[in-house]
């Protein structure tokens, strides 16, 4: 028993020196790799191996102890901005202005401003400054004032105002402006074009607010209801554009690249499905109408002498029984009332004749008859007028005079 004792605990001893061995060999490397990962460190880090920055001493830079790293040098950059776009707004803005419409109080109404639109001025001559805006915007206005770029407010005078081309042209003191817009070609944009809407949306508070789109179409036609009620009274031609156009942007620029304006803002499609369809009217379409409203207060447009009605809203009952038209004679412009001494009733026209063509050209409904009128005729011109009485298909020539107010 003595010898298996002895010799189990020799051999135990031993065991446990091995074990003793083992664990210093293995504590020893431990220290070591741990110093290896620690001096390391600084070439993982430049590595981006470890989730934080390891900054070297003063030492490892080469810099001397207790001499500190010189500051950072920031340089401020100034980056320009000037484009085409930012130089065509700087040559136009400061004529675009705001338009006060100002409406007295009545039984019906409590009075003061009633709406604020924009306008574009358009020229300087005179001692006087022209702007041109949309009619709606000045409509039934007791009183206008125009809101400058600097925010001033001058009284204005009301030249004249057109609701079949929704233009209105009103006058200031020149001593206000010290800048007009020049008019460029709105027959020369192209669908694409890049164009910039400026005004006011909303009114005042965003006073010359800037828009930019392009073109989305040329020679749109738009009907519009002029005595809302229910029918079109005349088809507006106006450039189609997504440059946003709000309430407050009306009479506003359209401008193109060049600084130029090419149209007047004065529609938009106000419905909850639709979005960027804004209109304006051709500035070559407007100049005439500009002209006429600033010389003679009013459009001076040729004039037949006659109340006229579409077949499309006659009952068809009276086509025959009352207008005594063929069956194939669905189209055209009834005549309804011809004014004493007027061209019409100097031609020979009376009451239900149906007017189906002027010089040639088809009248479908009284809509093609204005349009021809005053887009193709001037005052004086004459006028071949096809039409039908009592069945009869017959020819008229007559003379057009200006319509007297």
């Amino acid at each position: 028993m003595g010898y298996y004792d002895d010799h189990y605990e020799a051999h135990g001893q031993t065991r446990r020196k091995r074990r003793s061995g083992s664990f210093l060999s293995t504590l020893v490397g431990a220290v070591l790799g741990g110093l290896l990962v620690l001096m390391s460190i600084p070439a993982l880090s430049r590595w981006d191996v470890l989730p934080y920055d390891v900054v070297p001493s003063q030492e490892e830079r080469g810099k001397p102890e207790g001499e500190s790293e010189a500051p950072a040098v920031r340089q401020s950059v100034s980056v320009d901005v000037t484009t085409a776009v930012t130089k065509a707004i700087d040559q136009v803005s400061d004529a675009v202005v705001g338009v006060v419409n100002i409406q007295e109080a009545s039984f019906w109404s409590q009075g003061g401003e009633a709406g604020v639109g924009s306008g574009v001025i358009y020229k300087k001559a005179g001692g006087r400054a022209f702007i041109v805006t949309n009619h709606h915007v000045v409509e039934n206005a007791s009183q206008l004032e125009v809101s400058l770029k600097d925010g001033t407010r001058v009284p204005a005078k009301l030249l004249g105002s057109d609701v079949l081309m929704d233009l209105a042209v009103l006058e200031i003191d020149a001593k206000h402006v010290k800048k007009v817009a020049e008019f460029g070609d709105s027959d020369a944009v192209k669908p694409g074009e890049p164009v910039i809407a400026i005004g006011n949306p909303l009114g005042l508070q965003f006073a010359g607010s800037v828009t930019q789109g392009i073109i989305s179409g040329t020679n749109r036609t738009v009907e519009v209801d002029l005595d809302q009620d229910g029918s079109p009274d005349w088809n507006a031609e106006v450039l189609q554009t997504d440059a946003a156009i709000n309430p407050g942007n009306s009479g506003g620029a359209l401008v193109n690249i060049k600084g130029q304006v090419i149209g007047i803002n004065s529609m938009k499609i106000a419905q909850e499905a639709v979005e960027g369809i804004g209109f304006a009217i051709p500035i070559n379409t407007a100049i005439p109408i500009i002209s006429d409203l600033e010389k003679y207060g009013q459009v001076r447009r040729p004039y037949m002498g006659v109340e006229l009605r579409s077949l499309s809203d006659i009952p068809s009952y009276h086509l025959q029984a009352t207008l005594h038209l063929p069956p194939n004679v669905t189209e055209g412009a009834a005549v309804i009332r011809v004014v004493p001494m007027s061209p019409a009733a100097q031609a020979g026209l009376k009451q239900f004749d149906v007017i189906v063509a002027l010089d040639g050209e088809k009248i479908r409904n009284v809509l093609d008859l204005r349009k021809y009128l005053y887009t193709k005729k001037s005052i004086g011109d004459r006028m071949e007028v096809t039409f039908y009485r009592d069945g009869e298909k017959r020819t008229v020539t007559m003379k057009l005079a200006r319509e007297s107010y």
